[in-house]
């Protein structure tokens, strides 16, 4: 029997204006404080504040379910986030990312 997991993918576009908002700093040491902007966004993610920062995306009342961002992959134009209930694999074919999905196109 093939057990099911929760997985989520998340495109945040790095040269946006959500990419430059201020996010409350959780934990920051002094030395990171002057990192570039989409440094301090990746940052915000791994401490915590994509539910702050995304709370539409996430099911309000599911508790039974719990996503922990596992990667952070940092692309050409955004940042790839991949959430589950333990890692696992992308498949390809039902991926949101660009550099995923089209390794597997087939041409017409």
């Amino acid at each position: 029997m093939k057990n099911n997991s929760a997985q989520q993918e998340i495109l945040l576009m790095t040269g946006t204006g959500f990419a430059s908002r201020q996010y409350t700093e959780i934990d920051i040491p002094d030395n990171s404080k002057n990192l570039p902007r989409n440094e301090k966004l990746k940052e915000a993610c791994w401490n915590g504040l994509l539910k702050e920062m995304l709370p539409e995306i996430f099911m309000p009342g599911d508790s039974a379910t719990k996503l922990y961002l596992w990667q952070v992959r940092e692309a050409n134009q955004f940042f790839a986030l991949e959430m589950g209930e333990y890692p696992t694999g992308v498949n390809k074919f039902l991926s949101i990312d660009p550099y995923r999905f089209m390794e597997v196109r087939e041409d017409n």
